[in-house]
């Protein structure tokens, strides 16, 4: 993967923006390796609508609520996952359909 550095760069944002995390619609960071048929994967940042702020800031576009299956946890609280997948809270990774991760802390 060579998304480190604007990675580390949008985790450092985030940490910026959101210095202390906690209450309903917490914001989060969802990432995911997409390659839609292409040989090359892009990586996709995926902000919560908590994380409106630092979307604003960063010209994100609004989209629908991504797919759960290969999403990992950059940044905020990991009850994130079950705040915006309630559908999902009640199993584990391993059991919702494909394989999510969350980094650091599997």
């Amino acid at each position: 993967m060579l998304a480190g550095g604007p990675l580390g760069r949008l985790e450092a944002l985030f940490q910026q923006e959101y210095p202390d995390l906690g209450g309903t619609d917490a914001p989060a960071v969802f990432i995911r390796h997409e390659s839609e048929g292409r040989l090359h994967c892009e990586l996709k940042a995926y902000l919560s609508p908590g994380a409106a702020v630092l979307a604003g800031r960063l010209g994100a576009e609004p989209c629908t609520r991504p797919a759960l299956p290969g999403l990992s946890l950059l940044a905020g609280p990991e009850d994130s996952w079950a705040e915006l997948f309630p559908e999902y809270a009640h199993q584990t990774p391993s059991e919702w359909m494909g394989r999510s991760s969350r980094p650091d802390r599997e």
